[in-house]
């Protein structure tokens, strides 16, 4: 989706600068193309350990705590995705329900994008339950708290 977005923004520099035209959709397609990768990015960035956390705390404590702090941060964050998926599920829903259409030329359905929200934090909600699951279940821990898996990586090892 990325990519895409990429080669349709290069289109669209084309277009409007060599070609002196106007563009109609690229720019409504580009935005919804971000969006719905930020959304279904999520679960990815999680497993990598790449959202932004604040570690000063977890680092001092004891294993024991830290997993306690790790347990109870997961499951405010999942209770808050879970509200967020629910939500945005029912924006969905009156998108579909009322084929709502996006106020430009192209006219798009927004159930279309819309669904990235709900597809999104569904994913995001399946990775936190399993991060929770992990920490509940006893397997070993990082420094930061988290459950330390042969499956975990870091951005610096990418």
């Amino acid at each position: 989706m990325i990519l895409a977005s990429v080669l349709i923004t290069c289109q669209m520099i084309f277009i409007r600068t060599v070609l002196n035209q106007s563009t109609i959709w690229q720019t409504e397609v580009v935005i919804y193309l971000m969006i719905a990768a930020t959304l279904i990015g999520l679960p990815y960035v999680q497993k990598l350990r790449g959202h932004v956390g604040v570690d000063l705390l977890p680092t001092m404590l004891p294993s024991r705590m830290r997993r306690g702090l790790s347990a109870a941060t997961l499951a405010v964050t999942g209770t808050m995705i879970a509200l967020m998926l629910f939500y945005g599920w029912e924006m969905w829903h009156l998108a579909w329900a009322r084929n709502w259409k996006s106020e430009t030329v192209m006219a798009i359905p927004l159930a279309i994008p819309y669904l990235a929200i709900p597809l999104g934090f569904a994913l995001f909600l399946l990775q936190l339950l399993g991060d929770l699951w992990m920490v509940l279940s006893g397997a070993p821990i990082d420094e930061k708290g988290m459950a330390a898996t042969s499956s975990t990586s870091s951005l610096e090892d990418l």
